[in-house]
């Protein structure tokens, strides 16, 4: 069984925002993250849930000239897969589309950049995405600076602008 997707992507669009994607029930269910995800597990993250993309879409990387999913540069800035770790109060393992129906998954990305547990967690009509304290969390690293370029072309957003 290969273990599902997830991917990032940055979105030049009315505002710069990461789009944080993981691949639930064969698609790809997404969260807009305005600031991008911090490793520090004392910073939450605002992160507004939007409608589900196709799994193609994952690899996508361009400029949006339509408003179907905003018009703007995209680039594939982190990508690889994920472990769902949502367990319910009995400590079963609780599938991801129930977990973000119930409005709490917790997921182990397995990425080039983004790596260690995260926690989606919805308050009230937006969700919050905070890194989880583990080895990967590093409070002193801001990965949206640090590395800025997309895993799949190299471009950062203002080449793929300009492309």
């Amino acid at each position: 069984m290969t273990r599902p997707i997830f991917v990032v992507q940055l979105h030049d669009a009315r505002r710069l925002h990461y789009d944080v994607r993981l691949e639930v029930d064969g698609v790809l269910k997404s969260w807009a993250v305005p600031r991008g995800p911090s490793l520090d597990p004392i910073v939450k993250r605002l992160a507004v849930f939007t409608s589900d993309h196709d799994l193609e879409y994952a690899s996508y990387e361009g400029v949006h000239r339509d408003a179907q999913y905003g018009s703007g540069a995209v680039i594939v800035w982190d990508a690889g897969v994920y472990t769902n770790l949502t367990r319910d109060d009995r400590h079963q393992l609780v599938d991801p589309a129930e977990a973000i129906e119930r409005g709490h998954l917790k997921v182990q990305l397995h990425g080039v950049k983004l790596n260690g547990a995260w926690a989606f967690t919805r308050t009230g009509a937006d969700w919050l995405l905070v890194k989880v304290k583990d080895a990967d969390a590093d409070p002193g690293l801001d990965l949206t600076v640090a590395e800025p370029r997309s895993v799949l072309s190299g471009l950062t957003i203002e080449e793929m602008a300009a492309s």
